[in-house]
């Protein structure tokens, strides 16, 4: 997702439909200014899809498409199915970009930083792309697949990831892998089966719809042939490598039915649970047999707060976005991720610094949803994040910032009244508070989102209240109003 800004107020926040060009800087229209230009050497312009394009787009409405049956004895598992994948309420996410976790850039990059992972709190981390990519019209994303069964010299081999599922599951986390189901790079073998792709009326294979992703093949899910060998490459991972899930690329561009014939099949697989995340906010996702959507709208109301909206647009948002959320399912929050931090800018950027930074995050991990931490984050990166090319991060950065990160979530995973209470909002326009109750225990959470002092004044149902703020130790008596500083945000218990 890429943000871009036609006004102060960010009334075009269109998170996933976007269109990506490498470009010369004299090419951007006047009339459209990114956020935070990116400060790597491709300079990066975004133009909103094809008007006549919905979020149904690619949804057959139909029966589905029948898929071959896959033959169970074509993979044999590696290792043992991991026994301790979290509910999805509980999820705590990190995603890893490769290229910027180590000097290598590699699969050994995340291995050597499961320990830091771990002692962040995260039960899941969920891997970008690994595959080869391809080079023919190649603009270095890791998202053009040239081959769906192989791990890319560049990050290591099948083994490696083996042992990255091992270390971290004996850590106690899952491991998931980006997939691309919507194209393929050009120069991916299935180029050779043009039917499974998207043709123009002269017989041409496309770029997907509305974009102008010119590195990648469009795929016709109307093909039982390709749906049955996607499915089957999605299977192998599972088997062969024994990773946990799949965050799904470009979710809304595929149509509904074939992930739920995917899904069937995959969670068929014996002694498996799964995590299923879609990159897409259709509400069909979560009947199709995903768990989770991504909280673009939510985002977008964190960015526009933060610049002065009501900080009650926040919840107000939350809110908005679960009242077509099934029991059980969830949405993913994030104060940002690859897209952000290389396209538009990083939560130190856009929230004023670290600590506007913090207090966004506090909002976010602690307000319904699902967690989400992108490599670099924690350790309060300032500078853009590419990952078409390797940018190290540098872990030692702002120590006292991951410390700030381990303590809420070491918290969050603690409490089951952080993670599943009943919420009730106490916002005004410059501070975001709700408390978070289950079984008559209360959290509570006070935000300021300005870059001034703010005297909050306290809800009469929190007068004359004691708690415990989480992250001094210190005792909390709230009576009558209390002043916070700039981006100054409490935890309570």
């Amino acid at each position: 997702m890429v943000m871009i800004t036609l006004s102060r107020k960010r009334d075009y926040h269109i998170p996933p439909y976007i269109l990506i060009n490498l470009v010369s800087f004299n090419s951007i229209p006047n009339n459209i200014k990114m956020n935070k230009v990116s400060r790597w050497a491709a300079l990066v312009v975004v133009t909103f899809l094809c008007a006549c394009q919905s979020s149904d787009e690619g949804v057959d409405d139909d029966s589905s498409i029948p898929v071959d049956p896959i033959d169970d004895t074509a993979y044999s598992q590696y290792g043992t199915p991991f026994g301790q994948i979290p509910d999805t309420e509980d999820v705590v996410m990190y995603e890893a970009n490769l290229r910027a976790m180590s000097a290598g850039g590699d699969l050994r990059g995340v291995i050597n930083r499961l320990d830091h992972i771990e002692d962040l709190g995260i039960n899941v981390i969920w891997l970008m792309p690994i595959h080869p990519q391809g080079q023919e019209r190649s603009v270095g994303s890791p998202y053009a697949i040239r081959d769906y069964k192989e791990v890319s010299n560049e990050y290591g081999d099948l083994e490696d990831l083996r042992e990255l599922t091992d270390a971290a599951h004996s850590l106690g986390i899952a491991v998931i892998m980006d997939w691309v189901a919507n194209h393929t790079a050009w120069d991916n073998e299935w180029i050779e089966n043009k039917d499974w792709y998207t043709q123009d009326a002269a017989g041409n294979i496309v770029i997907p719809s509305g974009t102008n992703w010119q590195d990648v093949a469009d795929l016709n899910f109307d093909n039982q042939e390709m749906r049955s060998a996607m499915i089957d490459a999605m299977k192998y991972w599972i088997l062969e490598a024994n990773i946990d899930g799949y965050r799904c690329d470009y979710a809304d561009g595929v149509p509904a039915d074939f992930w739920e014939d995917a899904w069937d099949e995959l969670d068929a697989i014996p002694n498996r649970k799964l995590v299923k995340l879609a990159e897409g906010n259709r509400e069909d996702h979560l009947q199709s047999g995903f768990d989770l959507n991504f909280g673009f709208e939510f985002y977008g109301a964190m960015i526009n707060a933060f610049e002065g909206q009501p900080a009650t647009s926040i919840m107000e948002k939350s809110e908005e976005e679960y009242a077509t959320v099934p029991d059980g399912k969830q949405v993913l929050r994030y104060t940002t991720n690859h897209d952000e931090s290389a396209f538009a800018a990083t939560p130190i950027e856009f929230f004023g610094g670290k600590q506007g930074a913090l207090a966004a995050s506090t909002i976010t991990i602690f307000m319904n949803g699902v967690p989400l931490i992108y490599s670099s984050q924690e350790v309060g990166r300032s500078s853009n994040v590419p990952f078409f090319s390797n940018s190290r991060i540098d872990f030692d950065a702002n120590p006292d910032m991951l410390e700030s990160y381990q303590k809420m979530i070491a918290f969050y995973n603690s409490s089951a009244s952080a993670r599943k209470g009943s919420t009730q909002d106490f916002s005004n326009d410059d501070v975001v508070s709700f408390r978070k109750t289950l079984n008559n225990d209360d959290v509570l959470i006070i935000a300021n989102i300005r870059n001034r002092e703010v005297s909050y004044a306290i809800p009469s149902s929190l007068q004359n209240t004691e708690w415990s703020n989480i992250t001094t130790s210190n005792t909390v008596s709230l009576t009558g109003s209390i002043d916070l500083q700039p981006y100054e945000f409490l935890i309570l218990d």
